[in-house]
């Protein structure tokens, strides 16, 4: 997977609430007749402009005999183009004084280009050609082929603790498409045609299966009229794009295991079944996260590793995706402490947030970190290109980028109490026991 880091200045924060005032982000949203969702954010403080395009497809939309598809396809979408030759893709970018990346999650695909702002036409270029007509033949499918499977040594097979959420969501998911990772099974993709490659792209490749985002240094008129000459006559897909409809039953008891790693020190994981990206109960449990995780005054942090030393790291996270999530607790043991005495420790963490209603003045500090980290995301070009193209593809709503903290701010101490002690149970979890290779008892 195609990495990057978003980079960006500290927002001023107001003490004693969700204060931080970020101005508004105006955007432009239109589509063309092909289906192609356009939105516009200009931007003249700096000569810079962000172009990305984000297609709803992640590993969620394959089937059971291909997948990996959609991460394969991020590397193969750089193999070049009926007009770009392989190889060139870099070149253009880096020539023009730009850079560009991808990256693929359960979800979706996203594609993007920061360039100075006079070079944002050649991004259009790219994308369209991209869109258009990509080259789908032997010797890039099976370049990148080699390219996955590296890609799978160096950063599951070969990287401690990393197959750990793969080895998450096998057990957390057992209908839905969740219940495999991004990067898929390689013998699927070792055994695939390259009539199968052609048909995914067919499908999924597609305008009407896309948002086009732009932000920075850009003349909105010209930048339409630009558009219209790349993208306007890119044919719509007439192919159906499948979506899961499954519904996952309840995890039905709690799922335990112990998975030997290339590790020296034990890891226990405890992952529970969560709601969607976007419900309520989704920012209740993304205010829980930053509770127990968020930075070193927190939780989990403060009990099980500064005072009791039990772990190198302890934190969680809420894995939130479009269909479902999960609230995943983790610690890393310190030298000679069992896991069994780790999970202990973290139960009591957990059972504190179940249990008793969050202090005010803890409550106040977390929120007003979820209004940093929110307003930080949209101190950027990048970040405001992904974050609109976000907001769009998964709740139809490009606006959330100005609206969403109010979400956060009706959260409630209480909401807090609600979610926890709903979903945080024994029967709702998935626990792990990562130990050193040689170790796990029979």
């Amino acid at each position: 997977m195609r990495k990057w880091l978003l980079a960006a200045p500290a927002a001023l924060l107001i003490s004693g609430g969700l204060s931080a005032q970020a101005p508004k982000i105006v955007f432009e949203k239109y589509t063309l007749p092909n289906g192609l969702t356009v939105i516009l954010h200009q931007d003249r403080s700096a000569p810079v402009v962000a172009v990305s395009a984000l297609y709803h497809v992640g590993s969620k939309n394959e089937d059971t005999a291909h997948t990996g598809f959609a991460h394969f396809f991020e590397h193969l979408m750089f193999e070049g183009s009926d007009n770009v030759k392989r190889g060139d893709f870099d070149k253009y970018t880096s020539n023009a004084g730009g850079y560009n990346n991808a990256n693929t999650t359960q979800d979706r695909t996203y594609y993007f280009e920061l360039f100075p702002s006079n070079q944002f036409a050649l991004g259009l270029w790219l994308e369209s050609e991209r869109m258009l007509h990509a080259k789908i033949e032997d010797v890039g499918v099976n370049t990148q082929k080699e390219v996955v499977k590296e890609e799978k040594r160096q950063r599951i097979d070969n990287q401690p603790y990393g197959s750990l959420i793969g080895e998450i969501f096998k057990r957390a998911f057992k209908v839905h498409p969740y219940r495999w990772q991004p990067i898929g099974s390689l013998e699927h993709l070792s055994r695939a045609k390259l009539q199968d490659f052609k048909d995914f792209y067919k499908t999924f490749y597609v305008p009407n299966n896309c948002v086009l985002s732009l932000a920075g240094d850009i003349d909105i008129p010209e930048v339409k009229k630009q558009i219209d000459a790349y993208f306007s006559g890119i044919p719509r897909g007439v192919k159906p794009i499948p979506r899961p409809t499954v519904t996952e039953p309840a995890l039905g008891g709690e799922v335990r295991d112990v998975i030997e790693d290339n590790i020296q020190l034990p890891a226990v994981v405890m992952a529970y079944r969560s709601p969607k990206q976007g419900s309520d109960e989704y920012y209740a449990f993304n205010v829980l996260s930053t509770l127990l995780s968020g930075g070193n005054s927190s939780r989990l942090n403060k009990a099980i590793v500064d005072e009791k030393q039990l772990a190198v790291a302890a934190g969680a996270f809420n894995y939130a995706l479009e269909d479902a999530g999960l609230f995943i607790t983790y610690g890393i043991a310190n030298m000679n402490i069992k896991p069994e005495d780790l999970e202990k420790e973290i139960q009591v963490v957990i059972d504190g947030v179940k249990n008793k209603l969050v202090d005010e003045r803890e409550f106040v500090k977390v929120k007003n970190q979820i209004t940093t980290e929110f307003v930080t995301r949209n101190s950027t070009m990048a970040g405001i290109a992904e974050t609109l193209a976000n907001y769009q593809v998964y709740f139809g709503d490009a606006n959330l980028i100005n609206t969403e903290i109010n979400r956060y701010n009706k959260v409630t101490r209480e909401d807090l109490l609600h979610a926890a002690a709903k979903y945080l149970n024994r029967d709702n979890r998935v626990v792990l026991y990562y130990v050193p290779k040689g170790t796990k008892k029979p």
